[in-house]
């Protein structure tokens, strides 16, 4: 048995060969396996260029496939589009050569042109030379001058185109006139037929009865207490005067004429006046109006057939129960202009609640002219726009009086009712004096014509019957007078109804035999 350090030895000695036998194995396989690489990549290589060879042939022959396809097309295209200038050239030749033919053409034209010209005016200058001779011809032969003989000629055609303007106006006048009268006359009366009512004039004081004379003393009272206590509450004058067993209750507003007339009523039938107690009897007299005053504005809407009206308007509307002009009542005629409007819109198909609501509130001013500055057509159209009225209804209201022009069928139908409930006999009173000064006017309206030689107002001013001078004005003339004086009056003056204006033309002749 060999010792352990031995048999150590001999491992590792095993050991160091076995492990450089192993590398030197290995050094072999690698050494094979490297050149079998080499080998393959050289195969490779060749055959990589080989192969790129071949694909640089073909791409150079497609190369120059693509050059020679390419140089073909080009070929082509610039062939055809030396063809296209070509023929570009040739036609633009040809127009050269048409220009230059019509050119020439022209000059031709203007040349001849040119010729006549002046051939025509030659012409010109001998009819010139013609026409002269011929006029001085005219001139010595007619005895007028040139512009003797074209105010001739203009005199007459003025005269023959007056003439028949004239019968044509008076035709034409008369057929419409006549039309237009009888389908006016129909729609009217037909409206007044249908809404006939009683007038009665009323005035503007009132009177209250006593039972004797010695309550005028009662009334009066002590050192006149009484009186002035009635005149302070009411706002009313009291004439008291030599008139047996009455006392008159003056005042220019109609309510407070009828509170003092009211309230003196019932002291009478109480038999005690004193302050006091006449305070408190003008207190319910002021109830009492003031019931009556909505009353009479809602039977106003109810027989109308208003709606909607502002119960403020509605109140105005019964206050003018208590309003006259020129005698009539202020609310009945209002109700009879709203029913005359409704029936003559309903002939002639237009808005009959419109031309209703109009008519009742066309005079609305007036029951409060007595306490707001202006006319009672300029209140009437403030109250109508402050309570939000229509448009219609207020150009209704601001053209009842010819204040501005109407310009609908309702404001014209207002108009014309307007006119009807007025016009009627007895409805109202006028004034001697404001009477008098309106014939005055109309007199003084058509003498301002030029030929005119005196002119009489007849009929109580319905017509106007005017005498011309027949050496100024011609029977054709009169008729365009007697339209322009007629257009004159309607301008200026406001009537009642309608005025006729009758021109007559006389023409004498004198002579004596001796």
């Amino acid at each position: 048995m060999l010792p352990w350090y031995i048999a150590l030895i001999v491992g590792i000695v095993c050991l160091v060969v076995g492990v450089f036998g192993g590398i030197v194995f290995r050094k072999r396989v690698a050494e094979r396996e490297i050149a079998s690489a080499e080998e393959e990549a050289k195969r490779i290589i060749n055959e990589s260029i080989k192969s790129a060879e071949s694909k640089k042939r073909e791409a150079l022959l497609e190369a120059k496939e693509e050059i020679h396809k390419s140089r073909s097309e080009f070929e082509r295209e610039e062939k055809e589009r030396r063809t296209e200038l070509q023929r570009q050239e040739n036609r633009l030749r040809q127009k050269e050569e048409n220009l230059d033919r019509k050119t020439d053409s022209l000059e031709k034209k203007t040349e001849n042109l040119n010729r006549k010209i002046a051939e025509a005016e030659a012409q010109n200058e001998e009819i010139g030379q013609i026409k002269k001779g011929q006029l001085e011809l005219l001139e010595r032969i007619s005895g007028y001058t040139v512009d003797e003989a074209k105010a001739y000629l203009i005199a007459q055609v003025e005269s023959e185109v007056t003439h028949e303007m004239a019968l044509k106006v008076k035709e034409l006048e008369t057929e419409a006139k006549e039309e237009a009268d009888r389908n006016a006359r129909e729609i009217v009366a037909l409206a007044i037929q249908r809404c006939a009512v009683d007038h009665a004039s009323e005035i503007t004081v009132s009177v209250v009865p006593l039972p004797n004379d010695e309550m005028k003393g009662r009334i009066i009272g002590r050192e006149g207490r009484n009186i002035r206590s009635i005149e302070t509450l009411t706002g009313c004058d009291l004439i008291i005067d030599d008139t047996p067993e009455a006392i008159t209750v003056s005042s220019f507003d109609p309510v407070r004429r009828e509170v003092a007339r009211l309230a003196l009523e019932k002291l009478i039938a109480d038999g005690r006046i004193h302050p006091a107690r006449i305070e408190e009897m003008v207190a319910k007299a002021q109830k009492e109006v003031n019931a009556v005053i909505k009353q009479e504005g809602e039977r106003a809407v109810f027989e109308t057939g208003v709606t909607g009206l502002h119960p403020d308007l509605v109140r105005m509307l019964g206050r003018m129960k208590y309003r006259t002009s020129y005698g009539q009542n202020v609310l009945n005629h209002s109700i009879e202009v709203a029913h005359i409007a409704g029936l003559m819109a309903a002939e002639l198909g237009a808005d009959v609640m419109s031309a209703k609501r109009a008519g009742l509130l066309h005079d609305i001013g007036k029951s409060i002219d007595h306490e707001v500055e202006g006319s009672h057509v300029t209140i009437g159209v403030d109250l109508a726009r402050r309570y939000k009225e229509s448009e219609a209804v207020i150009h209704a209201i601001h053209a009842h009086h010819g204040d501005v022009e109407a310009k609908t069928i309702v404001a014209v139908l207002v108009q014309a009712a307007d006119a009807i409930s007025a016009a009627r006999p007895g409805a109202r009173r006028e004034n001697i004096e404001n009477y008098v000064k309106r014939l005055e006017k109309l007199e003084q309206v058509s003498k301002s014509f030029p030929g005119i030689e005196s002119a009489y107002a007849i009929q109580a001013g319905r017509e106007i019957r005017i005498m011309v001078k027949p050496e100024q004005v011609s029977e054709d003339q009169m008729v365009l007078l007697a339209r322009d004086i007629a257009k004159k009056i309607e301008a200026e003056l406001t009537y009642p109804g309608q005025i006729k204006v009758h021109l007559l033309r006389e023409t004498k002749t004198v002579e004596y035999a001796k």
